[in-house]
């Protein structure tokens, strides 16, 4: 029977555009077109059932000898990507699932995305068995919510290019549910494109108003100065009950907390002193946030809090917050999760307990805490432990309805209080929210950066990459926190630029690479960021660079005019689906060599002209070198474990005079091309080009013959031409005012 253009499902087979991707598919699988729209080649895929049980497990059909890339959960928080070529390999708790699909000798692949989603009050999610079926387990999170309709569980669209079928699949979905907003309808906050400093790492919860002062003060003394900070977890005022158990560990919070007061604590008051409460709230949050926005000239302020409040919840019935009802409940986590990586703070706080705001009252509780904070100066708020709202079902209807009413009141208090739409969602890699949020447009992509755990730093890196092909279509990925004076330093900052992301360290005062931060920062604190979520290459969408031994880690993304790629060498360590934790498998992983190619930027030709041949130049960042790259040709690279490259890859253009020329923008910058906001091609007079350029330092473009002439503002500068290369550079002083942008003009 056919299901959806292009996708059949006869013989016990799935096939999508001629290639069969599933075999001994289940006689109960129901297929419904997908609806409406050009965006077809697709179905939706249920169960024929008794339809009852608030958790049910039904196969699917058989996956043999075909490669996966899927990203699930490997703990309650977070997900992480896993490769594979049958169904047996597919963890529990996989929320998006990539398939590619040869038919003989046919070269050509069809990729097949499977996202299982929400229907009514039940979540799903894929998961294989020994029998390398393909499962869609369902889940209301709640024994009392038994009842499912099951014929729209599982989204499957298919197509040629992996990137557009899973942009196209996402939105039927959206148009589907009706629930949710892809990434590109939503308001993205303007901190994004700003560099920032959050109080995390540099004082854990023993963050104060002093120690925030002292952060952006040491910044702000290397030239490098914050436009807008994160006042993370220890400005609350929270307690523990008498009854509980506190959490004890280095550098965490005491999960067994709970929220007393929607106020800061006594140190952030002025003048406060533990104990005692200061009413005026010009002497509270307030004066501290004035202060440090008027000396730092910041931008933007945001500050911690969990979704439930804080890690432990409100405390019930404390004074001035009985209206919001919190009653105690105690999580129950899915056994998806249970079977992946155990987590401190869950387990903490299922022992202590959560004192859960009533979902009726949560819209008054974020509002009464959000419009304080406004109040109080402050732009934002990073929402954290968001999962856990999926323990707490039970008696509110399910996982599903008690996710969608608090992301309900949180958006609308939102923006009520922050205009710009100011929030960060963070361990929330579910898709009970993922599928419920209609604004909320910046998302941490992956587990913390760890900076003791020399085990994490590739991990990190291949975890956001891949998980980014899947939430950022929903959100622009945050890749997290990191120090700039580290080891790995470089590597992550290198990774950032071509993330399109957020750039924030967590620096102790003092302990600072103003060096490295000045190739990702400007000098007015902002920062040249590419376009679109960074993700990885189509080469490197079903191979392994943190296991296989072999293969090279690559990252592309989008400027106005041209295109980044960041290599990574991301070998020797993963999560270990034994020992549920990461691990470094190899202490020496060996060198690995790839190639760059100008497609492996997979959209180049959305910011090439229409006569564009294919032929593109690339300059790389540490090499400091200009590679004249003809249509389809590759350039190797070879990388030590933990080295990296950046590639800013430039479509060429012919010039009426025979001239080839190609921009490649600041070249001390990771993101080179991201300072490029125009260019003109002999718009104003023949054999010349016209740029509109942000920022400072040295320029660089590839010119085929020495130019005659450079005008910067109308005057005339001093420039270099190198014959074998054809490297022109020249310097941008450092401008006046802020995001001044210089008018360039090239005589050739």
């Amino acid at each position: 029977m056919t299901i959806g253009a292009g996708i059949t499902v006869a013989d016990r087979k799935l096939t999508v555009l001629g290639k069969t991707v599933l075999v001994d598919v289940d006689d109960n699988i129901l297929v419904t077109p997908a609806s409406g729209g050009t965006l077809a080649n697709g179905a939706f895929l249920g169960v024929v059932s008794d339809q009852m049980g608030s958790r049910r497990v039904f196969p699917v059909g058989k996956l043999l000898g075909l490669r996966f890339m899927c990203v699930f959960r490997f703990k309650m928080w977070w997900m992480t990507q896993r490769m594979g070529t049958c169904g047996q390999e597919i963890p529990f708790e996989t929320q998006f699932l990539i398939v590619e699909a040869h038919e003989g000798d046919d070269e050509s692949a069809v990729y097949t995305v499977f996202l299982p989603i929400l229907e009514g009050d039940f979540r799903a999610v894929l998961q294989g068995n020994d029998r390398n079926e393909l499962e869609i387990c369902l889940e209301s999170g709640d024994p009392a919510v038994d009842e499912f309709e099951g014929s729209h569980l599982v989204f499957v669209g298919a197509g040629s290019n992996p990137f557009d079928v899973i942009t196209k699949a996402v939105k039927i979905v959206e148009r589907h549910l009706q629930t949710f907003s892809h990434r590109e309808k939503k308001k993205m906050p303007d901190m994004l494109n700003w560099f920032g400093w959050c109080t995390w790492d540099a004082f854990y919860t023993n963050v104060t108003s002093d120690g925030l002062k002292q952060g952006l003060e040491s910044l702000e003394k290397g030239g490098v100065t914050p436009k807008f900070v994160i006042i993370d977890d220890g400005w609350q005022t929270v307690s523990m009950d008498s009854t509980g158990t506190k959490f004890q560990a280095d550098n965490t919070a005491n999960f067994a907390n709970r929220l007393t007061s929607i106020k800061e604590n006594h140190k952030f008051q002025k003048d406060g002193k533990e104990g005692q409460r200061v009413e005026d709230p010009a002497l509270g949050l307030q004066h501290i946030v004035s202060e440090i926005r008027e000396k730092y000239e910041l931008k933007y302020i945001y500050v911690w809090h969990a979704i439930t409040g804080y890690w432990g919840g409100v405390k019930p019935g404390v004074t001035g917050m009985e209206h919001y009802e919190s009653k105690m409940a105690y999580p129950i986590s899915s056994p998806g999760v249970q079977s992946n990586e155990p987590c401190d703070a869950l387990t903490s706080i299922t022992k202590n307990g959560l004192g859960l705001v009533n979902p009726e009252k949560v819209l008054n509780f974020y509002n009464e805490l959000h419009s304080y904070l406004s109040l109080a100066g402050i732009d934002g708020v990073k929402v954290d432990v968001q999962n856990i709202l999926e323990t707490l079902g039970t008696g509110h209807g399910g996982r599903v309805e008690l996710a969608r009413k608090y992301h309900q009141a949180l958006e609308a208090s939102i923006a009520r209080n922050f205009p710009d739409n100011g929030i960060i969602s963070c361990m929330s890699h579910n898709t009970d929210g993922l599928y419920s949020a209609k604004r909320s447009a910046v998302i941490r992509a992956s587990d913390d950066f760890w900076p003791r755990d020399p085990a994490s730093h590739t991990i990190h890196i291949a975890s956001v990459a891949y998980n980014t092909v899947f939430l950022g279509e929903f959100m622009q990925p945050d890749w997290d926190m990191f120090h700039s004076l580290h080891p790995m330093a470089e590597y992550h900052g290198a990774a950032r630029a071509v993330g399109g992301c957020a750039i924030y360290v967590s620096d102790k005062p003092g302990q600072h690479d103003f060096d490295l931060l000045k190739k990702l920062v400007l000098p007015d604190g902002s920062i040249l960021r590419a376009r679109l979520p960074g993700r990885p290459t189509r080469d490197c969408l079903f191979s392994d660079p943190a296991r296989d031994g072999k293969s090279l880690l690559k990252i592309w993304n989008l400027n106005n005019y041209s295109g980044v790629v960041g290599a990574f060498n991301c070998q020797g360590a993963g999560w270990c689906k034994v020992g549920k934790k990461n691990l470094i498998h190899d202490e020496h992983p060996g060198t690995i060599t790839g190639v760059i190619r100008a497609k492996d930027v997979d959209y180049l030709h959305k910011v090439a002209d229409d006569q564009w041949t294919g032929d593109a130049v690339l300059f790389s960042h540490l090499a400091g070198e200009v590679i004249y790259l003809p249509k389809d040709a590759s350039l190797p690279i070879t990388l030590k474990s933990r080295e990296y490259e950046v590639f800013t890859v430039v479509p060429v253009k012919k010039l009426s005079n025979g001239t080839v020329f190609a921009p490649i923008g600041l070249i001390k910058m990771f993101n080179s091309g991201g300072a490029i906001k125009e260019v003109e091609y002999e718009l104003k007079r023949s054999e010349s080009v016209d740029m509109k350029v942000c920022g400072c330092g040295a320029f660089g473009a590839y010119s085929s013959i020495k130019p005659k002439k450079i005008s910067v503002d109308s005057e005339e500068i001093e420039f270099n031409y190198e014959e074998g290369s054809g490297l022109l550079s020249f310097g941008l002083r450092v401008p006046e005012q802020e995001l001044y942008i210089w008018n360039v003009t090239i005589e050739l």
